[in-house]
């Protein structure tokens, strides 16, 4: 099952709103068979396993055992159903970590293994499995997508000058990692100020992979035409109080804004397939969502630098678990969870 969570983290920003999954088939303590779900529309883990076996191992299927971190999918969708393939070809067990929470599953690909003959166990390395694809669960458990929140700061705790300027806190192998997150996540949002005073592209520039959905809020619809947001590069929402409609590209979505707008965006996001979200600024976008309680994970990158004076980072993390601290560069980087979401990290587990 480590190898099969091994291969499933190589599908980490391609398989959304699919999960992340793995699998092995193993014959008499021999692997003769590995697969994982390469990308959203290809085929499933367990299918792309059972066509790497070699053409001389194919008999000894009815007499392995596949260990796969998610239970195969029960219906058609982009593919046909795993766990069919599965009762088709014989094969004599299946171990499961996790059951799957998505609807049309839900056990279903258990009753049918079952049903099939096949010998079925779950809950092997179900914890590591589920973090994983904590954006997944969350997203079906919760109805929403898997929050993250990024930011940088100065020694001295602040995030940019007085005025808002733009200026560089962190070096360059911090802003390719945040690039390299960027293709994992399904979306990633700013708000007006910060798409004024730094006019970001919120693209994976110095990463390879799938740009993400870019979100900013823009109530009164402020910001000039000719900033990098608009740019054909990625899709492009803006929430507003204005105007609904689609342009050139870019999506107005109309919201009215008050208490419960975070709630909205997270709504809008759910129906649009996404399974997750990185805030990345500024502070009065982060600390609204850090107040509400809306966030399951924390990002905060500390340069080598100070500034004495100036716009302050967002507020304590109330009911956080500090998880990680590393250096990147001249940089830190310590990582949180929200003790009071359900999409718990456990030591040991990668991040």
């Amino acid at each position: 099952m480590q190898r099969a969570l091994q291969l499933a983290a190589k599908g980490s920003g391609f398989t959304a709103p699919n999960p992340m999954v793995g699998a092995v088939l193993v014959h008499d303590d021999k692997i003769i068979g590995e697969g994982w779900h390469h990308k959203y529309g290809g085929n499933h883990a367990e299918v792309d396993c059972l066509n790497n076996v070699s053409d001389s191992d194919k008999k000894l299927i009815p007499q392995s055992t596949l260990y796969v971190t998610l239970e195969p999918c029960a219906h058609y969708g982009q593919t046909p159903p795993c766990a069919t393939r599965l009762v088709a070809d014989k094969v004599k067990k299946v171990v499961i970590a996790n059951t799957d929470p998505f609807e049309k599953v839900q056990g279903r690909g258990i009753e049918i293994l079952k049903a099939g003959g096949v010998v079925v166990e779950t809950g092997l390395l179900e914890n590591e499995c589920a973090w994983l694809n904590r954006r997944f669960f969350c997203f079906h458990q919760s109805n929403r997508p898997y929050i993250i929140l990024k930011w940088a700061q100065t020694t001295d705790g602040f995030i940019a000058p007085a005025d808002g300027s733009r200026f560089q806190i962190t070096g360059p192998a911090s802003r390719e990692l945040v690039h390299k997150w960027r293709t994992e996540e399904s979306a990633i949002m700013v708000g007006t100020n910060t798409a004024r005073n730094d006019n970001p592209e919120l693209t994976a520039r110095f990463w390879q992979g799938n740009q993400p959905l870019r979100i900013v809020l823009d109530r009164n619809l402020t910001l000039p035409e000719t900033s990098n947001l608009f740019n054909a590069k990625a899709p492009t929402w803006v929430i507003n109080e204005i105007v609904d409609k689609y342009e050139n590209g870019v999506r107005f979505v109309k919201v009215a804004f008050g208490n419960n707008l975070i709630d909205k965006i997270l709504s809008e996001l759910y129906k649009a397939k996404k399974l997750s979200l990185i805030v990345e600024g500024g502070t009065q976008l982060l600390n609204s969502f850090i107040t509400a309680g809306w966030w399951d994970e924390a990002r905060v990158f500390t340069g080598p630098q100070s500034l004495g004076s100036g716009i302050k980072s967002p507020g304590f993390l109330q009911n956080s678990n500090l998880i990680s601290e590393m250096s990147i560069g001249n940089d830190q980087l310590s990582t949180f969870v929200n003790s009071n979401s359900q999409y718990r990290y456990q030591k040991g587990m990668p991040i």
